[in-house]
């Protein structure tokens, strides 16, 4: 990996906010910043009775719902008809026992949000919230420091692609594609890799080497490039799985058995008051 050098010239493309963990999100305008990142993002999940995490690797249906962000913190569940149920954050709820790393408990949403994620996805499910008095590390092995504060995010806070890689990444399948007398399948998009930041550049994987990001004038740590798994092989209309992109992207880009494709930053805190993340802001990294 070559040395960072100063990257000029970066524009935020577009900001992506998906406010229970593996259901489709929002694309605004703009959004606030706190300490775990985008306002709101990956605050909420689903969980299976007994607690563990259920994601869309596991549960596809997921990606075919949606939720988009209310004021104060609350969230709107939306279906694929339209059909939308408004969930309120569940501030007094006991706290129940949940499998995340680096996180025990969360607060149940309640009966009526279970309800309606069960009867969707076909298995007994749970929404459960992630408190403000909730402090969630991230791991010091993906990149972490102890002031760090994560979501229910995997890994860390706040996930950046590129156009630049993904329109190589596009050009690889091509490739693949013809090698194996496929037909080209059409180009994928940023949704694949569901990011919160998309940033123009003209360098393919530019960002490998990226250490530090100001976007806006806020500035933020990278901790990891990010490592893909089977999520991104899900057709987001079809909710179907096939062997693309992870299938070419091992081929040029596996390393430390993983395969990889954009970076996870985390904000350098204290957060300043009222900072907001817009399309079009300018990105400087180093």
């Amino acid at each position: 990996m070559t040395a960072p050098t100063a990257q000029r010239g970066l524009r935020v493309v577009s900001l992506h906010v998906h406010p229970v963990k593996s259901l489709a999100g929002v694309a605004p305008a703009e959004a606030d910043l706190d300490e775990r990142g985008i306002g709101g993002d990956r605050r909420w999940a689903v969980v299976d009775p007994d607690g563990a995490k259920v994601t869309a690797r596991e549960e596809h249906a997921l990606l075919g719902l949606r939720a988009e962000p209310l004021p104060n913190g609350d969230v709107r569940l939306l279906d694929a008809s339209g059909a939308a149920l408004d969930v309120l954050r569940p501030v007094h709820a006991e706290p129940v026992p949940v499998g995340f790393s680096g996180q025990s408990l969360a607060r149940p949403a309640g009966d009526a949000a279970d309800a309606w994620l069960t009867e969707r996805v076909g298995r007994p499910l749970r929404l459960v919230w992630q408190d403000d008095a909730t402090v969630r590390p991230i791991r010091p092995d993906l990149g972490g420091e102890a002031v760090d504060r994560n979501s229910l995010s995997d890994a860390a806070p706040l996930h950046v692609t590129t156009d630049a890689s993904l329109a190589r990444l596009n050009d690889w399948l091509v490739e693949t594609a013809l090698e194996r007398g496929e037909e080209p399948r059409e180009p994928l998009g940023h949704d694949r890799f569901r990011p919160n930041v998309v940033v123009d550049g003209d360098e393919p994987f530019a960002e490998d080497a990226w250490r530090h990001v100001t976007i806006g004038g806020v500035p933020f740590r990278a901790t990891m490039v990010c490592d893909r798994c089977v999520m991104t092989t899900i057709d987001r209309a079809a909710l179907t799985t096939a062997k693309e992109p992870i299938r070419t992207l091992a081929r040029h880009r596996r390393w430390e058995g993983a395969t990889w494709f954009g970076i996870r930053l985390t904000p350098v805190l204290p957060v300043a008051a009222g900072a907001v993340l817009r399309v079009g802001d300018a990105v400087v990294a180093s």
